[in-house]
């Protein structure tokens, strides 16, 4: 899900699912086995298939079939195994438990790449649309493929284990005389990422800010010879598959050419740039009131240390600092939730009765027993929350560490928005357990989230009475600080891996690369000069996590896609912004619908059953936040704007 926004992390086949993409702590879900289970590899029959595919009389449509049978029932008994490993690696962070891991993911991995190579067998096949799919589906599995060497696969597995494993232990020791030392030995205090995402979020002490900003990313540039290494690998393995490199894998995974992909990308950003840039404008104006041109310029970039969050992805924490005196918020969610009194696996069961009361079955009672809902006192885990399913069925699970904010309930929603999707789909075949593209996996949380309105507050007992329409901007400012501030950033960190997977960018221009991204796109800077000797990139958990991340930029264009329409068919008739579908049966069954399709279509059809459209649309994103782009015009008159 997103932060306030919200933050999911999704696997890549459909075990572990989904992370939550927002300031939150750590990590997204497990990741990488195939985007529809968690599989690992057994080769005991690896062999039978393979002879089968390439007999000649096996490379026909009927024998193309049979071994579409045969690969998913393997993929899904070999899934469950690899997903076990992984929630073990997450919840349990120690060298046993990454061994475990590595060692799980490195048989998956063979098995996948095995299959993917025998798929390729059938490419000149004449096949129907549905067999072609799933084949091709077949191909696209792995997120980083490995080369058919046993050797380059069970380095590929270390890699990825060992670069999660140094995220999810990363600390900020900064008493430490060594710059290198996490480990506080000598009796300074150290900070987990959780800790100076809260600090940040709360602090307006600009050197308190980029001390934190400085030192989470001391965790980072071990990373760089092992991610330097997993590209290599992984384009070897994409190569082998019939693609050029990994960068036009990941791109043709949406049902579309690959360059069909990206200029879309693009196109959606062209249409909300405006409200981003007008968003941009009055934050810099805001943070130098507040702080002075010595800290926060009034022209050009704003540095990025002083926008709430680690990576100023969101700007929801700043809002204090962002909104007029007279602007009041409609309520404080976070107090809403400590005036409630309710405990963490409250807020999990507030956030199961919205989807019951849209018709979905109720959570299963493994779900209470397994999952994890705050961070344990006796070891290291992966706190960024995600949503896991581990056996394509019914064990599915939250992993988070849940604090009592408002921030952490929309995280709930969005979290069981996956797991719900992930149970309703579960009767599709095994490749078909996943969303149409991933963004719509992200995407269907998130649109849960935009219903915790004030009218919704209202029915669950948060909120007394539901504030009036002047409150409306205040409300929209906050929405905006998470979900417009964040679309540049969606873009970028997978243009950066594509120009990083197609050789555009070379590991001796890493971080250039990722700033000169981030000021285009963004228009921040660091507070402190940056060099190759840095590794930015890596202290974002998606990128030594492997986890693809043009899924949470389409999320939210989808998300207000889905809302506008939902709306819509439960009859709404006022402003987007207030719109909750919360017990609307007639809105429910519509998503419920969509939701089961899984990947059993192109995406366009599964956007099609949902909101009549067969194409993304940023339209209901400008029609949601237009009361609050006539006023950031109003306030803008006078300011030069840009950077």
């Amino acid at each position: 899900m997103k932060k306030l926004a919200l933050v999911i992390a999704a696997a890549t086949f459909t075990l572990a699912g989904c992370d939550r993409e927002s300031t939150g702590g750590q990590p997204p879900a497990a990741a990488n086995p195939p985007s529809n289970l968690n599989y690992a590899a057994d080769s005991t029959d690896a062999g039978t298939v393979a002879k089968a595919a390439q007999s000649g009389d096996q490379l026909n449509a009927e024998g193309a079939k049979a071994f579409l049978d045969d690969a998913q029932q393997r993929l899904a008994k070999m899934a469950e195994e690899a997903s076990h490993a992984s929630w073990l690696a997450s919840t349990y962070i120690n060298l046993d438990s990454q061994f475990v891991e590595a060692l799980a993911m490195e048989r998956y991995t063979s098995l996948a790449v095995e299959l993917a190579q025998e798929a390729a067998k059938f490419d000149s096949v004449d096949l129907d649309p549905e067999t072609r799919r799933m084949l091709t589906m077949l191909k696209q599995g792995l997120v980083f493929p490995a080369p058919n060497d046993p050797k380059l696969t069970a380095e590929l597995a270390q890699i990825g284990s060992k670069m999660q494993g140094m995220y999810g232990a990363g600390k900020y020791c900064p008493d430490n005389k060594n710059d290198g030392d996490q480990s506080g030995e000598e009796g300074g205090k150290c900070y987990t990422l959780t800790e100076m995402g809260q600090m940040m979020a709360n602090s307006r002490d600009p050197k308190l800010l980029k001390d934190l900003w400085v030192g989470w990313r001391k965790v980072s540039p071990p990373m760089k010879p092992l991610y330097e290494r997993q590209v290599e690998i992984g384009n070897a393995g994409a190569k082998e598959l019939g693609y050029d490199n990994l960068s036009v894998m990941w791109r043709s995974k949406y049902d579309m050419p690959a360059d069909a992909f990206a200029a879309d990308m693009d196109n959606q950003w062209n249409k909300v740039k405006p409200l981003y840039e007008a968003l941009h404008c009055h934050v810099r104006a805001k943070l130098n009131e507040h702080y002075g041109d010595d800290v926060a310029p009034a022209s050009g970039k704003i540095p990025a240390h002083l926008l709430g969050n680690m990576w100023a992805q969101e700007w929801g924490n700043v809002y204090d600092v962002v909104k007029d005196d007279d602007m009041q918020a409609p309520y404080d969610l976070t107090q809403l939730v400590v005036d409630s009194g309710m405990s963490e696996k409250d807020m999990v069961k507030v956030g199961e009765k919205f989807f019951t009361s849209l018709g979905f079955k109720p959570l299963p009672e493994t779900f209470w027993e397994r999952s994890q809902f705050v961070q344990p006192r006796d070891r290291d885990v992966v706190c960024h929350a995600s949503a896991w399913n581990l056996d394509g069925k019914d064990d599915i699970r939250i992993k988070m560490c849940i604090n009592k904010t408002g921030e952490d309930l929309i995280t709930v929603h969005h979290e069981l928005g996956h797991n719900f999707y992930q149970r309703i789909y579960n009767e599709q075949p095994f490749l078909y357990k996943e969303g149409a593209n991933d963004g719509f996996h992200e995407a269907v949380g998130d649109t849960i989230a935009l219903s915790i309105t004030p009218k919704y507050l209202k029915e669950i007992g948060l909120m007394d009475e539901i504030p009036g329409a002047d409150k409306d901007i205040g409300y929209l400012m906050q929405q905006a600080l998470d979900k417009i501030a964040f679309l540049p950033f969606g873009l970028l960190v997978d243009k950066w891996r594509w120009q990083v997977f197609n050789g555009e960018v070379q590991p001796g221009d890493y971080n250039k690369a990722w700033w000169k991204l981030r000021e285009e796109y963004q228009g921040i800077q660091a507070p402190v000069e940056r060099s190759e000797a840095n590794f930015d990139p890596g202290a974002k958990y998606h990128i030594p996590g492997n986890t693809p991340y043009a899924r949470y930029f389409l999320a939210r264009i989808q998300q207000f896609q889905f809302h506008r329409a939902l709306c819509e068919a439960a009859g709404e008739t006022g402003p987007l912004h207030r719109c909750s579908i919360f017990k609307n049966k007639a809105a429910g069954e519509k998503l419920r619908n969509m939701l089961a399709m899984g990947a059993s279509k192109p995406w366009p059809d599964a956007m099609e059953a949902l909101t009549g459209q067969r194409e993304l649309d940023a339209s209901a994103i400008v029609d949601y936040f237009q009361p609050l782009m006539g006023y950031l015009k109003e306030q803008n008159a006078d300011r030069q704007c840009g950077w």
